[in-house]
């Protein structure tokens, strides 16, 4: 036997309070502990008033008329995880007549503000599309700003029959 060699002995084992188990279970406790007892829960929905000052908060205050824009999308969706939307606004897009944001607004969801699209008279039409999701059923708002500083809108409603943007199981 080589004296040198380190001999094994029951002092050199790994304390009982370096087990896997208790680094992972200290590694959450502060990892908690570091969130601040942070509990995950669902998202709370947006209301009416919060898109309606969204929406004003959009027009700096100035009145918001319906026409020129068109929302286009389902009235009835399917499924609320991916709903296809087009926002068409009557402009001939010209230096002195043009649309230069479109903006769409929800009341349910877990923000009032969905997107903001910036064009310019250069984008030849005003025409937007994308995807979004819809919480549960509610009322979508798309308000275009024109070059000349007037608002324009389009309200329609929306029956989200499975919801997107929830966890759990309220809907």
């Amino acid at each position: 036997m080589n004296k040198n060699a380190p001999q094994y002995s029951p002092e050199l084992q790994t304390p009982d309070s370096l087990t896997r188990r208790r680094v992972l279970g200290t590694s959450v406790a502060l990892g908690a502990s570091l969130l601040g007892g942070a509990v995950w829960t669902r998202p709370a929905y947006a209301t009416t008033e919060e898109m309606t000052a969204a929406i004003r908060k959009f027009a700096n205050g100035a009145a918001v008329r319906p026409g020129r824009v068109r929302l286009a999308i389902s009235p009835i969706v399917d499924n609320g995880n991916t709903v296809p939307i087009e926002i068409t606004v009557a402009s001939p897009m010209t230096v002195a007549d043009h649309v230069t944001h479109i903006a769409l607004f929800n009341e349910r969801n877990p923000q009032s503000d969905v997107v903001n699209f910036y064009l310019n008279h250069r984008a030849g039409r005003a025409h937007v599309a994308t995807r979004i999701r819809l919480a549960t059923t509610q009322k979508l708002v798309a308000v275009a700003r024109m070059n000349d500083g007037s608002f324009w809108s389009h309200t329609v409603e929306v029956i989200v029959a499975i919801a997107a943007c929830l966890e759990g199981d309220e809907v």
